[in-house]
């Protein structure tokens, strides 16, 4: 269906692609050459193991969709394709456009560095969201050492990995990727393999063995195979490129400031939720958070057997032939092994080796590779083996070995540093009315209050802070409770056996969803304090564990502030932030903000609920850290993190900023080290040009443009409750009309879609919400509302052009203004209309599928229309070129997975229970949310 009846074909043309240009032709030609490089590959591979038949089929869909592209022919022709297609040709078709949108990924990369390459080698200046230019920025605004000392003091840069449906793809898939990633690399450089095999037949071993390799599980995904996943990131990238990165930037800041002491703690940790995560999701137990943790530690133990195991081979001084530290002999003569007399560093090693084997076997459940028994003691916190390492560098360096000392051996005492016994911080989190139902059982249990729930707030915290000001325990060992607070109590309790196993920094914070009230907060801490985790009684407060509230809904958002300073005032909570050196810690909800009241009213609550609580900050005298729980989406908090994070409001970062990663975005920036490493730059470049300088550029103009915005995101909240919570039918459109109710029927995930049986939007999970907006090509969280907002306040007549010139000054000179029109740009570049209907023939009800669908079309062109006006610019992608080529290259490759989708979705709901059916539409998801890169 190439148009829907009554609508212009303009209006349901793909945004961004069809009004592309030449524009960068020359600049661009190689990453096409690479891209018909790798489809040429992967069209010989599809005839030859599947044969002309279904070669012939991908390639009349590809040619069709490109003439769509040119509006050469109408989409109801390569519909026409598919209608009534044998599954079991459509699998390979939609294998080979997945494939296809993962190939052109790696080209994209490649391309990226390609033109980097081309920019350093002109000798242009460094690019914005580099720390090379950061410094240069930093440089020049001549700061005073005092004031950066204290800006960066707990500086901390934290990544938190976040499990999600559509990051589905199979560890064999994503080496595969990575080797074919390698393979284009030394194509680019003109190289060989390492053994001189011919790159381009490497390619085509490789892109055989991809295709031969079923890209998806059959089986539901577990939180086993979610934790499995998110450490993969470690070895791929993470090992080597965040104790590098920490060193750089250590050295960076200290060689411009030394009387400061900044970074003694490295500033790029890592965090991650996989395993502890509950919050509707009841397959999270005590025994997942102890195999969450458990696999941290055992990943990084593993890596550091490895890394001894490679030194011990490399430092192979004879003590005949060089000196050594008094220390270092001392450490050496732990080993007793003959053959290695004349060897101190080796057996200093093994020494090292053994100790930490000692500790693996004392700590961990299962043991890695390469241990070492020698009957050593183990070591009791990771600053002892730190001290064991130190001295073997102090040695080296001491003796003519410095250049020895700053390879494998620095790496590996970064890793220490930064990775510890834990490896990451697991966050727990779980939602308010469960604390609440669980504490009120122990309240009754215990005979303090039989009916807690059925107080109001300040008895509630009259209660709780009288038992948290208490040393004893709500219950015993014998108590008689329901399965919900035995499995909370437990939970609670594998969270504090990790701290005391592999330190504090392996449970760093607990999350509370849908936080609204002190009593939230303090509800959390009862929990914490059951375990061990919370003693608030003594002169020295024992908190190793943070209280987090997690603001998510607007209403929330604007009585954030309130919320924390009333719990500030309560002596026991501040002793306990005070335990946790003065700083608190509140997580900002992207996703249910968007869901609840829209794009524009999201992005403005977040943005003054942080103004709000930076000032709470101030008056209090606590140190805030702000968690930003974005998404892959704009539609949750997603888009480029550079300038996310310099958007952010004056005082918000202050040298510190944990942002959770989530689904085929992580792989996208940390699946190897090269793009890893340009990922994290970018985060940490961002945070200290946001933390050190001025970036907001409002000036004495600040209030009048947040009452602009206050307007326009009341108006914006409007438009979008008006379709979304108050149009009639809607929630059935949106059930039709995309494909949320297959995301939980089929193996998408571990977590249910919705927090609790229902059919209320707000009750649904975030992840499905945008993931199936976007999967139709609608990505309606990304934008719908602020046409309206923006056409309403302009207005007409007298005064429209001042208030439009007000918008457009404040576009050009407020980044946070520029970077919500430039997130909102890239999604409508993103949507599609014309696919999106053939997505609402799904709605039987013709009325409904018009009233909803006609109020999408309208307000689609009139976003598009606003957002022109306002920029000055008619190409949605002028700001950004990279993703103009993405969109221009790739996007007529969907086409043929969203017509597929469609059909096999109407053959799911008329009752084809084929197993192959459910799999062609988990796969078109897949391939969907792998060509899209940021999808839920």
């Amino acid at each position: 269906m190439g148009q829907a009846p009554e609508m212009s074909e303009t209006a349901l043309e793909p945004i961004g692609a069809v009004h592309r240009t030449q524009v960068g032709r020359d600049a661009t030609e190689p990453m096409r050459e690479d891209i018909r490089l790798l489809g040429a590959i992967l069209g010989d591979t599809v005839r030859e193991q599947n044969g002309d038949e279904v070669f012939d089929l991908i390639e009349r869909a590809r040619v069709e969709a490109f003439r769509v592209r040119r509006s050469e022919i109408d989409r109801a022709d390569i519909a026409k394709l598919f209608d009534g297609v044998d599954v079991h040709l459509a699998l390979p078709v939609i294998r080979a456009f997945t494939h296809f949108a993962l190939l052109a990924n790696v080209a994209e990369d490649i391309h990226r560095e390609r033109r980097r390459a081309v920019h350093e080698a002109a000798g242009e200046p460094p690019q914005d969201s580099s720390l090379a230019a950061t410094y240069l920025k930093l440089d020049s605004a001549e700061l005073d050492a005092v004031a950066v000392a204290d800006a960066l003091a707990g500086a901390l840069v934290s990544p938190v990995i976040t499990a999600h449906p559509t990051e589905t793809r199979r560890r064999t898939v994503f080496d595969t990727q990575h080797r074919i990633t390698e393979l284009m690399r030394l194509r680019l450089h003109g190289h060989t393999t390492a053994d001189g095999r011919d790159i381009d037949r490497e390619l085509r071993r490789h892109i055989l063995t991809l295709w031969q390799t079923a890209l998806i599980r059959l089986s539901r995904l577990k939180i086993q195979d979610e934790i499995e996943t998110g450490l993969r990131y470690y070895a791929a990238a993470f090992f080597e490129v965040i104790p590098q990165v920490n060193a750089e930037v250590r050295t960076a800041l200290q060689a411009r400031w030394p009387e400061g002491g900044l970074l003694e703690e490295p500033i790029v940790r890592p965090g991650s939720w996989i395993g502890g995560d509950r919050d509707g999701n009841p397959n999270v137990t005590a025994d997942v958070v102890r195999l969450a943790t458990g696999s941290a530690a055992h990943t990084a133990f593993a890596h550091y057997f490895a890394e001894l195991t490679a030194l011990e081979q490399e430092l192979s001084m004879s003590a005949r032939l060089v000196h050594i530290s008094d220390q270092l002999g001392a450490l050496a003569d732990a080993c007793h092994e003959p053959a290695r007399a004349d060897e101190p560093y080796r057996r200093a090693l093994r020494v090292v080796h053994a100790r930490l084997t000692a500790t693996a076997r004392q700590i961990l459940d299962r043991q890695p590779e390469h241990e070492l028994d020698l009957g050593m003691d183990p070591y009791s916190a990771p600053g002892e083996l730190l001290d064991d390492l130190d001295v073997i560098d102090a040695s080296l360096r001491a003796n003519g070995s410095a250049v020895l000392a700053d390879d494998r051996l620095a790496r590996l005492r970064e890793a220490v540093r930064v990775f510890g016994f834990h490896l990451s911080g697991l966050d727990m989190r779980q939602n308010s009315d469960v604390h609440e139902e669980v504490v009120a059982e122990l309240l009754a249990w215990a005979g303090v209050h039989p009916d807690y729930a059925s107080l109001g707030e300040s008895e509630r915290v009259e209660i709780l802070a009288a038992e948290l000001g208490t040393r004893r325990p709500l219950i015993g060992q014998d108590a008689e409770l329901s399965e919900l607070a035995r499995k909370e109590l437990d939970i609670v309790a594998a969270a504090a056996r990790a701290v005391h196993v592999f330190g504090p920094e392996a449970v760093p914070n607990y999350v509370i969803s849908m936080c609204q009230s002190v009593s939230d907060m303090l509800e959390a801490a009862i929990l914490l304090k059951e375990a061990g985790l919370l003693d608030a009684t003594s002169a020295h407060p024992y908190a190793p564990v943070g209280i987090v509230p997690l603001f998510e809904t607007i209403d929330d958002l604007q009585h954030g502030a309130s919320i924390l300073e009333a719990a500030l005032d309560l002596p026991l909570y501040r002793a306990v932030v005070t335990a946790r050196g003065g700083s608190q810690e509140v997580m900002l909800g992207y996703s249910d903000s968007n869901k609840d009241g829209g794009y524009l009213a999201a992005n403005w609550a977040l943005y003054r609920a942080e103004l709000d609580l930076v000032e709470s900050a101030r008056r209090t005298g606590i140190r805030l850290r702000l968690f930003h729980g974005r998404g892959g989406t704009v539609g949750r908090g997603g888009g480029p993190s550079y300038d996310a994070i310099l958007a952010q409001p004056p005082g918000a970062v202050q040298g510190s900023l944990r942002l959770t990663e989530q689904g085929e975005v992580i792989a996208a920036k940390y699946a190897e080290p090269r793009i890893a490493r340009r990922n994290l730059e970018t985060l940490l470049a961002a945070t200290l040009e946001a933390t050190l300088l001025d970036v907001e550029g409002l000036g004495d103009a600040a209030n009048p443009a947040y009452e602009v915005l206050d307007d326009l995101a009341a108006r914006a909240q409007r438009a979008y409750a008006e379709l979304v919570h108050e149009t009639p039918g809607f929630v059935e459109y949106f059930k039709a009309s995309t494909p949320v109710s297959e995301i939980g029927a089929l193996n998408i995930g571990s977590r249910p879609t919705s927090r609790k049986p229902t059919t209320s939007i707000s009750d649904l999970r975030a992840i499905p919400w945008v993931l199936a907006w976007s999967q139709s090509r609608v990505m309606l969280p990304g934008w719908y509302g602020t046409g309206t907002a923006f056409e309403e306040y302009v207005g007409e007549g007298p005064g429209s052009a001042e208030r439009l010139a007000v918008l457009q000054d404040l576009y050009r000179r407020w980044p946070f203004f520029a970077t919500v029109l430039s997130n909102m740009a890239q999604v409508l570049a993103k949507s599609d209309l014309g696919l999106a209907y053939r997505y609402a023939e799904l709605v039987e009800d013709e009325a409904l599928r018009r009233r909803v669908f006609d109020k999408i079309a309208d307000e689609h062109q009139r976003t598009i229309r606003m957002h022109e006006l306002i920029t000055g610019h008619d190409d949605l992608l002028a700001d950004n070129p990279a993703l103009a080529r993405s969109v221009f290259n790739r996007f007529p490759y969907l086409e043929p997975l969203n017509h597929l989708q469609v059909e096999l979705l109407r053959r799911y709901r008329s009752g084809d229970q084929d197993e192959l059916v459910q799999r062609g539409i988990l796969l078109t998801m897949s391939g969907l949310a792998t060509a899209l890169r940021n999808s839920g």
